[in-house]
Formats: structure tokens, C-alpha cells, sequence
């Protein structure tokens, strides 16, 4: 009996041992060559890998996917003939390299061919000729832009991408020329002289119940790095003081650990990219959001279905979205470089941020915006509700300061009312009585600066 009882024991350690290693998972959730089937190990390699695919899927479509938004920008707008210009099969003068690059487009120096590098550092390229502008939307080099070429070699479409508004270049080749730099804020873009170039705006007029000069004059008011998102859901144009109603372009990096995006917290960030991949960019997707149906607040989304968009055949969206997310919360913060700011004062400039400022109570470090609800009501910012009320959320959302440094043209907050960190700093420091110094709110700018 006593061996029997040992043989039994032992018989139980060793299965209990074998469960413990996944010896009887089931060996099909394994990827060959990555451990033990069933063990930890092998699902560690699977998680790596599927985290690689996420990454490089993510980006591929960050970069390049239209959604069939093609079908909106070039088959309805005819947006591609206007950019070609009649002598090459468009209408109009046509859009150059020049005045491409002068209204915020970028060009990718990757996608480059070198001979094309060497006729262009030659100076032997004709950057005031449309035809070059054609040729660099049939290379893909334009960033956020893609061509849809016929068999003999013309543009019939054009279609748009994220990058195009959350992308910019190092113009390490020449201004508005280099290497891209997703997730950065594209600040020069300006989307509504772009647009209003379209020799067909009925789809806006239609949508909104104004003639085209209405239209122009709303898409002229925006200015460069500028962009109305909730024009189509609210028809406000214009605010009650009569400036433009749009919102600086927000930056696409940094975001990994943020709870709500946007400027005023509509949603989460694959909310928002949703929306704006159905609804902004006119993709070939499904988005859906019950708030929108109010006829007070967004009289338009509700009379025109867009808080409904569904979409169960043809959608180029939803399956994007998850790998879209991943890539954008893989995209850090950029740092700032040596020596564009002065440490010292920016150490000095901390102890106020965690301190005396107050600025850590609601830019929490290292996600300079706070963990879980990270929205506001206009009160307590001390800025107009225009904007905050032509949300669902009535609120302003808690902007992530890293990186502040790099999206600084057009000025801070959502519209750019202050011109300066300084007169950020000035503004809080008179709404919450601090009491700042110079030498103080000189400080405090250097520590933003750092971030």
C-alpha cells in the first residue's frame, strides 16, 4: 500500500507539473517554432508577432488607404482635374509644384527616384508646371494624396489619406520636401483653399442649403493649418464675432495612455477615426453616433443620416481601424532638440509646473493630460464655449502637452487664440490669480518647451 499511495503521488505531481507548463493546451494555438505548443513562450511570440503585423499594417494604412474616399474627392468633386489643369487632360490652369508646396502639401523625398533627385537638384525640373505635379501624384510622393491613373497614363481620380492632415516632412531636401514625419500636426495645410479649387462644390451646397460663394467664403476663412469637422454636422460656419469656426489640425502622436482625442473629447481615438474616414474623408465605412441625431444641436448630421452611416457592403473602414489605432498610439511625442531651450530655466520652470502653477493638477506627468475623464466645462479653462458646445460634450478635453514644441504654428489651444506660450502662461496666470513673476512665467515657457 505505502508504494501504491508513493506511485500515486508522484503520478499527481507530475500531472499537476504538466498542466502547470500547458502540456495539455491545445497545441493549435501555437505558432510553429515558437516554443512548446500551448507553453507561455508560445504565446509570447504570437503576441510579438501579431504586435509587428498591427504596427506595419497600421502604418501602410496611416499612409496610403484612401477608404474609397476617391469616389467623394475626384468622382464627385472632380478635385484631380482642377490639380492637373487642362493641358494635361484636366481643366483650369492647373495646380504647380509650387503652389502645391505653397498651400501646405508635402512631398515625400523617399518615394523619390534618384534620377529625379539629380534632375531636381539641377534645377532642370519645372516646379511651375502642372505636368510635374502629375508626375509626383502617379510616384505616390505626394503625402496624404493618391492618384488614380487611366491606362494611357492620365489622372481619373484622386483620393485622400490620414497623412495629408497628420503628417508633415524634415524638409531635409528643401522646404516642404523630405522624410516623412507621421503624427506631426501638418500646420501649413490649407484645406480650405485645396477644396475650393474643386470645379464641383454641390455636394456641399446641397448639404449645407448655400450657393457657392458661400461655400468659397467658408472654405477661404479657415486659413493654413486650419479644419472645420463639425461644419457638416452643425452648419455653423462662422462664430457669433464673426471670426472663422474651424479648428487647428491637432497632432496624431503621443496618444498611447490618453482616454478622450479631439480638441473637445468627442470620442476615443478609433472613434474619431471612424468618423472622420465616413464622414470627413467620405470613405467607404460605417460610423455611428445617436448624439448627432439631435436637431438642435447638429441640424444637419440629422437631416442628413451621417450620425447613421452604415455601410454593410463595401466597407474600407471598420476592419482598418484597429491596426490604424495601434500604429497611432506606437507614434511618441517627439523630443525637443539641444539647445532650443534653456534647461536650466526649464528645471526651475518644473518645480512651478508640479507647484506653484498648478499645471501637473490637470497636465499630469508623463501623459500631460489627466488619467480618465480629461475633460473640462469652458468655466473652468476660462475660455467662450463656442466651441465646447458644438460637442456632445459641452467640454474641452485636457490637451497632452508632449511634444508641445513641434505643433506651435498657428498658435495654442483649439484655435489658436494665443499666439505664444507666453501669452498661454499669461492667460492662466491673471484666470487663476498665480501670481507668477517674469522670471517665473520665463521658466515655466522654457519647461514647456522641453516636454
Amino acid at each position: 500500500m505505502k508504494n501504491r499511495s508513493l506511485i500515486i503521488t508522484l503520478s499527481l505531481a507530475a500531472v499537476t507539473s504538466a498542466a502547470a507548463i500547458g502540456v495539455f493546451v491545445d497545441p493549435a494555438s501555437a505558432k510553429p517554432g515558437a516554443g512548446k505548443a500551448g507553453s507561455p513562450k508560445a504565446f509570447d511570440a504570437e503576441i510579438t508577432h501579431h504586435s509587428q503585423t498591427m504596427l506595419d499594417e497600421g502604418r501602410k494604412i496611416f499612409r496610403y488607404d484612401t477608404f474609397g474616399s476617391e469616389a467623394f474627392w475626384g468622382d464627385a468633386l472632380g478635385l484631380h482635374k482642377a490639380v492637373a489643369g487642362e493641358k494635361n487632360g484636366g481643366i483650369g490652369a492647373g495646380v504647380s509644384p509650387k503652389t502645391a508646396l505653397a498651400v501646405g502639401l508635402k512631398v515625400d523625398a523617399d518615394a523619390l527616384p534618384a534620377a529625379l533627385v539629380k534632375q531636381i537638384k539641377a534645377g532642370k525640373v519645372n516646379l511651375d508646371d502642372p505636368a510635374t505635379t502629375v508626375a509626383l501624384l502617379k510616384l505616390n510622393a505626394v503625402v496624404g494624396v493618391t492618384a488614380f491613373t487611366t491606362p494611357e497614363g492620365g489622372v481619373k481620380s484622386m483620393g485622400i489619406q490620414c497623412a495629408l492632415c497628420h503628417s508633415t516632412v524634415d524638409d531635409s531636401f528643401a522646404p516642404g520636401i523630405g522624410k516623412r514625419l507621421d503624427g506631426w500636426a501638418n500646420r501649413d495645410l490649407n484645406v480650405g483653399a485645396i477644396v475650393s479649387l474643386a470645379p464641383n462644390l454641390k455636394p456641399f451646397t446641397d448639404l449645407l442649403g448655400v450657393d457657392v460663394d458661400t461655400v468659397k467664403k467658408v472654405l477661404a476663412s479657415w486659413g493654413p493649418g486650419r479644419f472645420d469637422a463639425t461644419l457638416d454636422k452643425d452648419g455653423k460656419a462662422f462664430r457669433p464675432d464673426g471670426k472663422q469656426a474651424g479648428v487647428l489640425i491637432p497632432p496624431a502622436f503621443g496618444l498611447a495612455g490618453v482616454n478622450l482625442h479631439t480638441w473637445t473629447g468627442w470620442g476615443s481615438v478609433p472613434y474619431w477615426n471612424a468618423y472622420v474616414a465616413a464622414t470627413e474623408m467620405h470613405g467607404h465605412g460605417s460610423f455611428y453616433d445617436a448624439r448627432l441625431n439631435s436637431k438642435t444641436q447638429f441640424a444637419v448630421s440629422a437631416k442628413s443620416g451621417s450620425h447613421d452611416t452604415r455601410m454593410t457592403v463595401g466597407d474600407r473602414v471598420t476592419d482598418k481601424l484597429a491596426a490604424l489605432h495601434y500604429y497611432q498610439l506606437s507614434i511618441p511625442a517627439p523630443k525637443p532638440a539641444a539647445g532650443s531651450f534653456n534647461q536650466a530655466a526649464a528645471d526651475r520652470g518644473k518645480v512651478l509646473f508640479m507647484g506653484k502653477a498648478g499645471c501637473a493638477r490637470c497636465h499630469v506627468p508623463p501623459l500631460y493630460t489627466e488619467p480618465g475623464n480629461n475633460i473640462h466645462a469652458p468655466a473652468e479653462v476660462g475660455v467662450d464655449s463656442f466651441q465646447a458646445d458644438r460637442s456632445p460634450t459641452k467640454s474641452y478635453r485636457t490637451a497632452p502637452l508632449a511634444g508641445l514644441w513641434s505643433h506651435a504654428k498657428a498658435g495654442f489651444y483649439h484655435d489658436g487664440r494665443f499666439a505664444t506660450l507666453a501669452d498661454v502662461i499669461e492667460h492662466y496666470n491673471k484666470f487663476l490669480k498665480l501670481n507668477l513673476s517674469a522670471e517665473e512665467k520665463n521658466d515655466l515657457a522654457e519647461h514647456l518647451k522641453s516636454l
